[in-house]
């Protein structure tokens, strides 16, 4: 099965593929989409929508988890977050995938142990859970995490959440 993880944001959005076959996990591809932060909304909304579809056509995956939002303190960011997050569900949605979501701190504990791991120690344990993988960076480190953690939990009742 190749999974989608999905790390969403409006400036940077990762988004890293896995195979996943009974206990072995893969390695397939990983990267960002990005939207011009000097282009309106509206525009950033539609570049994120464009270059998530191209990821999707280009590597079939089969099902899709995305990173839930947290609160912001800053109530602008936080909606705009979750409009970039909005067209994150939305894509792999239109696309007939199944979509899962899952907090950050299940993720953290998922790869790491804690929930409240640091970045570096994901990034080290996908380099664990993943060997030879060289990640492009935070934000597709970041959606590995997600695909890795859907693996880990799609089985599980009541784990994954916002099943289509």
């Amino acid at each position: 099965m190749r999974l989608i993880g999905i790390d969403p944001g409006l400036k940077t959005t990762g988004w890293g593929v896995i195979e996943h076959a009974g206990t072995r996990l893969t390695h397939v591809a990983d990267g960002v989409v990005t939207s011009n932060p000097k282009a309106g909304l509206a525009d950033r909304l539609v570049e994120l929508h464009d270059g998530m579809l191209a990821v999707i056509r280009d590597l079939a995956p089969t099902e899709a988890a995305v990173e839930e939002t947290f609160v912001n303190t800053n109530p602008t960011t936080t909606l705009r977050l979750g409009q970039a997050r909005g067209v994150a569900m939305l894509v792999p949605a239109l696309a007939g995938l199944a979509v899962f979501e899952y907090t950050p701190n299940l993720v953290k504990k998922t790869v790491v142990g804690t929930g409240h791991a640091a970045k570096e120690q994901v990034q080290m344990m996908i380099g664990t859970l993943l060997p030879g993988t060289k990640f492009k960076n935070a934000d597709s480190a970041d959606a590995l995490a997600v695909a890795i953690c859907h693996a880990h939990h799609r089985d599980a009742p009541g784990m994954a959440r916002g099943a289509r």
